[in-house]
């Protein structure tokens, strides 16, 4: 494979707070095309990764690129993220966000994003401080999947909801994304989620103790990633 087809690589990425290493001399080579599972328990690194990802922090040492560039103005316009909490004003209706990410995102298809609401009977008018927590994840989700984006960035799209929002949240994941793109999902649900993943990663106290596909992961172990996950996390 070529670097073309590299939409995010790190090079002895490591991130520290204070003397804690939130991840630590990190090296991958993650493709375009794929579905992947950032998994691993709470503390391990999952969101410092999307953040340094995003541009949102800066690594202490070592490199991220994506598509071949340092996190900045460039790769905002290629990356889609979805944070774990809101941040929409509660004032704004549904329709008001959805202009917001016309605004800013030249990727952004408010076609299929009111398709998506329609859908998911969202309605439009409604202001956000009116929403149940689950149809605020799944607004977001909607804005977030409904760009044409390369990359992109869900951290724990699927934490505190319900099994039924997780599966529409899910289905609205593969049945959206730009399948040129790559689609990394942070989550310590795996369950819920490995149906959709095509790889994953997992993350240990800041360090990759994985990274390989979930058909060879259930080839080699002869056990769902669910399983291999919980052998590997066991306390």
């Amino acid at each position: 494979m070529n670097n073309e087809q590299i939409i995010l690589k790190t090079r002895g990425l490591t991130k520290r707070f204070g003397g804690l290493d939130a991840l630590n001399d990190i090296n991958l080579d993650i493709y375009r095309g794929r579905i992947i599972g950032l998994l691993g328990p709470n503390g391990s690194g999952k969101s410092t990764l999307i953040k340094l990802a995003n541009g949102l922090l800066q690594p202490t040492s070592g490199s991220i690129e994506i598509a071949g560039q340092r996190p900045g103005p460039y790769t905002k316009s290629i990356v889609s993220y979805l944070p774990d909490r809101s941040y929409f004003d509660d004032w704004m209706k549904v329709s008001d966000c959805l202009k917001l990410f016309a605004d800013f995102y030249a990727d952004f298809n408010v076609a299929k994003a009111y398709e998506m609401l329609k859908l998911l009977d969202i309605d439009e008018k409604k202001m956000f401080r009116t929403l149940s927590k689950g149809t605020k994840e799944k607004v977001q989700l909607v804005l977030v999947m409904s760009r044409q984006a390369s990359l992109y960035l869900l951290d724990e799209p699927i934490g505190g909801v319900d099994p039924a929002t997780r599966d529409y949240i899910l289905s609205t994941i593969i049945n959206n994304y730009n399948e040129e793109g790559t689609v990394i999902i942070s989550t310590h649900l795996i369950a819920d989620i490995e149906k959709v993943l095509d790889e994953v990663i997992f993350l240990n106290r800041g360090k990759v103790e994985r990274y390989m596909s979930v058909d060879d992961m259930r080839e080699t172990t002869g056990q769902s990633v669910d399983e291999v996950f919980r052998e590997v996390y066991r306390c």
